[in-house]
């Protein structure tokens, strides 16, 4: 039962590695990029009446308590 030992042996020098591979990964990865939360949409700037009329029901939610 050579192989038994040298496996043995091996783990002696290197270790045993019970994690992840080598291989890291972009945290960023598979995420979804929008523009949803920038100024201008959020304002409605950018020009489009969608947005526009978000904007004003935003500004009328923020305003409801006041």
């Amino acid at each position: 039962m050579s192989t038994g030992e040298d496996d043995f042996q091996s783990i002696l020098e290197n270790g045993i590695s019970f994690g992840r591979g080598g291989e890291r990964r972009d945290p960023n990865e598979g995420k979804v990029k929008t523009k949803a939360k920038k100024k201008k949409y959020i304002t409605g700037a950018h020009g489009s009446g969608s947005a526009k009329q978000k904007a004003k029901y935003r500004e009328q939610r923020a305003n409801r308590h006041k």
